[in-house]
């Protein structure tokens, strides 16, 4: 693979910070120059902003123009999204003011589910950190600009982890999760691909549930943030109870707000795009 550049002019809605620090990757790090360089699939590559201009620089498998606009979901049109939600009311103006460069990426479907796994009741350096070891211990090594990154490891790689091995990377409780989760897809006793093509999100929603360590907001949130891409998907963690409880709901005890309840307001005011909408309520209310 050879260094290719690829130049976007004029663009909008699209910040480095905004995408990269509102927890859906984890394997992109800013660099001293204020650009990120990131691994995904089988691309390392560095993002830079000067002005109007985003400049994508690296090695990719494949035409990086495509590459860039598949996983950057640059044919997406952001702004009329903006401008639809900005019309529900103050709150959400307010939150897409603040996030207002936010981009959902494609990320791919297998690494996002184990990255997710791997979330479960962990902070962000955390996990950043067991991804960048599982990666360096079975990805594939790509050398660019004298600096070495590793891709992360597809099932067969990780065929004959044992959990133990896996414990002494730091997964802690999760390390059974992601060895039998390993197996079962290795096993077909699911299908990625089936799942790509399945179109009611429901079912999919249901097939990621039988995957160990997978629950309900970590299934939301390999709904949204992979290649599966379920914008009306609304995951749940603390920062967004808290928010839709403190522009919306206004219970007195925050921990008595269910789910459901969330859920259903979720879908009432934000519709088709609730996925959406989560990421700039979340970011605003956990940066801001």
């Amino acid at each position: 693979m050879k260094e290719q550049t690829y130049i976007l002019k004029n663009c909008k809605s699209f910040e480095l910070a905004h995408i990269f620090e509102c927890g859906q990757c984890f394997r992109w790090n800013k660099q001293d120059d204020g650009s990120y360089t990131g691994v995904f699939k089988n691309n390392v590559l560095n993002v830079k902003k000067e002005g109007n201009i985003v400049v994508f620089n690296g090695i990719c498998n494949g035409n990086i123009e495509k590459v860039v606009k598949d996983y950057f979901d640059l044919n997406r049109d952001y702004e009329q999204i903006k401008k639809q939600l900005s019309k529900i009311d103050g709150n959400v103006s307010n939150s897409i003011k603040y996030g207002e460069g936010i981009r959902i990426l494609n990320q791919d479907l297998w690494e996002t589910i184990i990255s997710f796994i791997i979330s479960a009741n962990n902070n962000i350096p955390r996990i950043k950190g067991i991804i960048e070891r599982l990666s360096k211990t079975y990805g594939d090594k790509i050398v660019w600009n004298d600096e070495t990154y590793y891709t992360f490891p597809t099932p067969e790689q990780l065929k004959d982890v044992t959990v133990q091995e896996y414990r002494k990377l730091g997964l802690g409780f999760r390390d059974i999760r992601v060895y039998e989760t390993t197996h079962m897809i290795l096993d077909k006793k699911e299908d990625l691909e089936k799942l790509q093509e399945e179109s009611d999100t429901m079912k999919v929603r249901e097939q990621l549930l039988t995957l160990s360590g997978v629950g309900p907001k970590v299934a939301d949130c390999i709904l949204l943030f992979s290649t599966l891409k379920r914008l009306e998907v609304f995951p749940i963690d603390v920062w967004v109870r808290r928010v839709m409880n403190e522009l919306y709901i206004k219970n007195e005890d925050e921990t008595k707000v269910n789910k459901k309840q969330i859920e259903k307001l979720a879908q009432e005011k934000f519709g088709s795009l609730a996925g959406i909408a989560q990421q700039y309520l979340f970011y605003w209310k956990r940066e801001a």
